[in-house]
């Protein structure tokens, strides 16, 4: 049996201290929990404004990719994408949301060197690598808020399971061992009380 279960006046200071602080954290998980869901949402909706733009983009730039093709040639439009140099300018850092560490994708956008003339292309080209380039840009932020999104998506599942442990589990527990001490201790008083009463009466009547 565990010894701070025995009904003494210590034990149920514990209990009652243990009881408040499972409250508390209760309290601060469930305040997470909803801090959390919120820019959940915030970042849900940004996702799908982000992704409803790459379609319209990436649509516009397939078209104007097809019309370049037709116009110059697919062999020289591959030759003019292999001369484009490789972005190397995306960085990834963190910041904590209550906790959570969440990615911070930074990319730093730089003026479109173009690797091939305008004289020897055609207008269709250009609007292309526009177009195309505007995808890299959204798809980079797209990836940051939702790999934001999952990662608050696992915190959330985790503040909630320690918030229902709290408040199915160690809650209960903590109260039922309260109102169970001080139950034991009234009647170990009321005991006294009497003995004490007999006591007293037996002087009395001696």
């Amino acid at each position: 049996m565990d010894p701070n279960t025995f009904p003494t006046k210590g034990n149920l200071i514990l209990a009652k201290s243990s009881l408040t602080l499972a409250r508390q954290g209760y309290e601060l998980m469930d305040k997470k929990r909803n801090i959390l869901i919120k820019e959940l949402m915030g970042l849900i909706e940004e996702a799908k404004g982000i992704q409803s733009e790459i379609d319209t983009t990436f649509t516009a730039a397939y078209r104007a990719l097809q019309k370049a093709n037709i116009e110059l040639g697919i062999n020289y439009v591959q030759d003019i994408a292999a001369a484009v140099p490789v972005d190397d300018t995306v960085r990834i850092k963190t910041r904590s949301i209550m906790g959570t560490e969440i990615p911070l994708v930074q990319h730093e956008e730089k003026p479109l060197n173009l690797t091939y003339a305008y004289y020897s292309t055609k207008e269709s080209l250009d609007e292309a690598r526009y177009n195309f380039e505007k995808v890299k840009e959204l798809t980079v932020k797209l990836s940051m808020v939702e790999n934001s999104a999952y990662r608050l998506a696992n915190s959330i599942k985790r503040t909630q399971k320690r918030a229902n442990a709290l408040k199915n589990i160690t809650i209960p527990r903590y109260e039922a061992l309260t109102r169970n001490i001080t139950n034991a201790l009234e009647e170990k008083d009321r005991e006294e009380f009497t003995r004490l009463k007999v006591i007293k009466r037996n002087k009395t009547s001696a």
